[in-house]
């Protein structure tokens, strides 16, 4: 317990010291409106691109998931 409340201690210092690292971050973001819709809209992109890959994925694993029986079944019957 005394090492684990010595451990906490020394954490939580180290990190109240820093803080004012966190603040200065030296880099100036002068990035407009028209600059943040433009990411939004590839994101968007990005996100709309994503729901027919998860849909395709979940189809490959139920066609992997078919047990061999059933698979030739099928083809038994689609060629009749």
């Amino acid at each position: 317990m005394k090492q684990l409340l010595q451990t906490l201690t020394v954490g939580g210092l180290s990190l109240a010291t820093v803080t004012s690292a966190w603040a200065a971050s030296g880099r100036e973001d002068s990035s407009g409106i028209v600059v943040w819709a433009f990411l939004g809209i590839c994101a968007l992109i990005v996100v709309a691109q994503l729901a027919p890959a998860v849909l395709m994925l979940l189809g490959m694993i139920k066609g992997v998931s078919k047990s061999h029986d059933q698979r030739e079944a099928e083809a038994r019957a689609n060629t009749k």
